[in-house]
């Protein structure tokens, strides 16, 4: 959304217009009953949504993606329709902008068998295309963005305030398209957390990229979970912190 603001050049003022990431706040219901509540971009509600469920494990048992209701106001409110409860757990506010939760903070219990493989030039070129892609951030500098990729074409893109919403949103998107997340990359522009790591691995996704840094715990999840995470992914530099063989030189 466009604010107007004043502009501060070289100890000179004037007035101007600015282009600011918009925030609401999400707040998920199971058949009417509140589950959690989060803010995010008001975008893809549906996609993140259905990421969010899937990565966190929010219900126990069946729940209706096509019947969930979504009501845009001040607030964005949704209601899942299920024949399972929501799941009891300990909530834990992430290390994420945007005010995201994370249902659980232990390892993934998954292990990623997936043989892909992918040559770094491939991981070069579809990381400059996917940075080039982010029209919000260079319109405001105030998103985060996330893709999934097969190596040559970006499959899904989403981008959101929180880095923890961008990656639920590619992966709800996924989800609701049938689209398989075997023998792919999870493209991210932000810090690669513990969190990150986790709704990889629960998706099985092999791969995971970005420009930014990884944690300790993020290192140590990965590694547990068989996941190939690259870091610091800059014009012709990377780091590889886990998973090497999947990895071409």
């Amino acid at each position: 959304m466009k604010i107007p603001i004043v502009k501060v050049r070289e100890g000179s003022c004037s007035d101007a217009d600015d282009l600011i990431a918009v925030e609401k706040r999400l707040k998920i219901s199971v058949n009417g009953k509140p589950a959690l509540s989060l803010y995010c971009t008001p975008l893809m509600v549906r996609e993140l949504v259905v990421g969010i469920v899937h990565s966190e494990g929010l219900i126990a048992g069946e729940w209706c993606a096509e019947r969930m209701t979504i009501d845009y106001g001040d607030d964005i409110l949704v209601d899942i329709p299920a024949s399972g409860t929501i799941r009891e757990g300990e909530r834990t506010i992430t290390s994420g902008c945007g005010g995201g939760i994370s249902i659980s903070r232990r390892p993934p219990d998954e292990t990623i068998k997936d043989p892909s493989a992918f040559s770094i030039e491939t991981i070069k070129q579809i990381f400059r295309e996917f940075q080039m892609t982010s029209e919000s951030y260079r319109l405001t500098g105030g998103v985060h963005s996330a893709a999934l990729t097969d190596g040559a074409h970006m499959i899904a893109f989403a981008e959101d305030i929180g880095r923890h919403n961008a990656v639920d949103k590619v992966i709800g998107r996924c989800l609701l398209e049938s689209i398989p997340f075997a023998g792919k990359i999870l493209l991210a522009s932000g810090r690669l957390s513990s969190e990150i790591v986790s709704k990889c691995a629960r998706s099985g996704i092999p791969a995971l990229v970005s420009r930014a840094a990884p944690t300790s715990l993020a290192v140590a999840f990965a590694r547990k979970a068989g996941l190939t995470m690259i870091g610091f992914a800059r014009g012709d530099r990377m780091n590889i912190y886990t998973g090497r063989a999947r990895i071409i030189l």
